[in-house]
């Protein structure tokens, strides 16, 4: 008996001593990357390794603005491989601050006027609204001194809108760009519990993630959500020797692909052919059978309308998915 209970005694320690092993609490010190790109990792994991962290601070989110802080990354992926694909999985994201800055700008959004021409249309204004956030109540909360409704409240739905892998070849991206890569998709869907697939260009991939927001709406429209700072818990893995071309996010609900291009069609016919495929390599679909079930019980969002490229998130039900 007392052997037995010796035994147990080893085997919980040594499954809390595995589990810390695979669980890091980190938080990046050094300056945020303004670009995806194969740099000096900030970060080596292993694969299946859960990471509290969080995004990253700067005077972007104070009352009185500033520098963009930058994109925690990259993260060097032990063993991952470009016949692989990256895994991360949003298991918690939680609003840290207090203030949630979302601006309109004659310069950027998906109304403005064009600006490589000249028009005769009043400009949009230069405002910046800071948002309140109640994190007790996971509600956001902004004054509308010049609207009827005087004020507002919205329940907050946080989102990271960057995750990313380091981009083929020598190529560099800035922090707006999406890609194949992943990088600045804006897709709401990149929340807690979903999990995000990217392919994988580099050996150790150099994943970047960041760009909270506490609130986001489809397509992104004005160039900003509630731009937040959040507290995060991922876990980074791989699937190996399966290689993905456009990423992939999973929740309980849909499996999805983002796809990014300009024009917005592009991207609208690139998440959905890289969806089919996914339906016919993995669940067994015929090809065209898959394509006329996709038209019937598919859905699609626009992600955003205002970055270099645009991102269409074409989603299939998982109910319809074989057992």
């Amino acid at each position: 008996m007392q052997s037995k209970r010796l035994l147990l005694l080893i085997l919980l320690c040594s499954f809390s001593l595995l589990s810390a092993q695979d669980t890091i609490r980190w938080v990046q010190t050094t300056p945020g990357s303004q670009a995806f790109k194969v740099r000096e990792p900030v970060l080596r994991v292993k694969p299946g390794t859960v990471i509290i962290t969080q995004t990253l601070m700067g005077p972007y989110y104070t009352e009185e603005g500033g520098a963009w802080p930058g994109e925690v990354g990259p993260i060097f992926v032990e063993g991952a491989t470009t016949k692989d694909q990256l895994v991360v999985r949003i298991l918690k994201l939680t609003p840290n601050h207090h203030l949630a800055p979302a601006r309109i700008n004659p310069n950027f959004g998906g109304l403005q006027t064009d600006s490589r021409l000249r028009l005769l249309n009043p400009p949009i204004p230069d405002i910046r609204f800071l948002w309140r956030i109640d994190r007790q109540r996971n509600v956001g909360l902004l004054d509308l001194p010049k609207s009827r409704l005087g004020k507002i409240q919205v329940t907050l739905s946080p989102m990271l809108g960057r995750v990313a892998v380091a981009p083929r070849n020598e190529e560099a991206f800035g922090g707006l760009w999406p890609g194949d890569f992943g990088g600045n998709m804006d897709a709401p869907e990149v929340r807690e519990g979903a999990t995000v697939y990217l392919p994988i260009f580099h050996e150790g991939a150099y994943v970047y993630f960041g760009d909270a927001h506490a609130l986001q709406g489809h397509g992104e429209i004005t160039g900003t959500g509630l731009e937040t700072t959040v507290d995060v818990v991922l876990q980074i893995d791989l699937i190996k020797n399966k290689q993905i071309r456009w990423p992939r996010i999973e929740d309980n609900e849909f499996i999805m692909v983002a796809g990014s291009a300009r024009p917005l069609i592009d991207a609208f016919r690139i998440a959905h052919v890289e969806l089919i495929e996914w339906l016919e390599q993995d669940y067994g679909f015929d090809r065209w059978e898959a394509y006329q079930v996709l038209s019937q019980v598919g859905s699609s969002t626009v992600a955003n309308i205002v970055d270099p490229q645009y991102t269409v998130v074409a989603k299939f039900p998982k109910k319809y998915l074989p057992k």
